[in-house]
């Protein structure tokens, strides 16, 4: 099958990118998204071109690196599905397709399709970490806790961390993420004492990278697992709680 593709090349940050447009002759049903861009590259190269740099690691769907724009939604076509898992025969209507990189303020572009997403790291560190007492802690299988709130709390560790909630929200938002996080560990008896803090250092990293939300909803439609949009209520119920309890505590 023959399929036409619309590549946003960029040269680096700074540079001016610009559109290309490729044909793949030989593109079959069976292919992801990503193995039809491995194919495309395969090409460019026997031509004596550089290669469509773009992220990709597991493909599995798990890792959440793969994340592109295709056709203007994250991802691709079939809702709540990494790109990776994104195959030709799911949508046979479509023969052309414009590739370009998350679209967000809070994601600079790298190169081509692959673009910075350490904000989201960095608020992962403002919220993800832990204080034990090295050689006093149980083990973790010790600690009780009940069968439906460890449920929940698995629930809301599914988010691959893909940035695909931040590219679908019109103001660059991350709450859905920030909300997966905060779900999932206010459910866990481990770091409860670091609760409160938790909750405020997240808040103030996502002012600081990302825009506000108005609860347009497009971040649950886009997420790969399915985390639901009650997941950023939790961030509010947690800046609430922490600002109640008052800040010279860490609970």
């Amino acid at each position: 099958m023959k399929v036409t593709l619309d590549i946003w090349r960029q040269d680096g940050p700074r540079a001016k990118g610009r559109f290309e447009t490729h044909v793949v002759e030989d593109a079959e049903p069976e292919m992801s998204l990503l193995e039809l861009l491995d194919r495309l590259n395969d090409q460019i190269v026997e031509q004596g071109g550089d290669p469509v740099v773009f992220e990709s690691d597991c493909r599995e769907g798990v890792c959440g690196s793969c994340g592109l724009l295709v056709n203007g939604v994250p991802h691709g076509p079939v809702p709540n599905t990494p790109a990776c898992r994104q195959h030709l025969r799911a949508f046979p209507q479509i023969r052309r397709f414009k590739l370009e990189p998350f679209r967000s303020a809070a994601f600079p572009v790298i190169r081509d399709l692959a673009v910075d997403r350490s904000s989201l790291d960095a608020l992962v560190r403002a919220g993800g970490t832990v204080n034990v007492l090295t050689g006093t802690a149980p083990d973790a299988d010790t600690v009780p806790q009940p069968h439906e709130q460890a449920e929940q709390a698995l629930d809301f560790a599914s988010c691959i961390g893909c940035g695909a909630c931040v590219a679908a929200c019109p103001n660059g938002a991350a709450m859905l993420f920030a909300g997966a996080k905060l779900a999932h560990l206010a459910r866990m008896p481990q770091g409860r004492q670091e609760r409160g803090r938790r909750a405020r250092r997240m808040v103030d990293s996502l002012d600081e990278f990302f825009g506000p939300c108005s609860l347009y909803g497009e971040c649950a439609k886009a997420c790969p697992v399915e985390i639901p949009l009650t997941a950023i209520a939790t961030v509010n119920k947690e800046r609430l709680r922490a600002g109640f309890r008052g800040r010279g505590r860490d609970d």
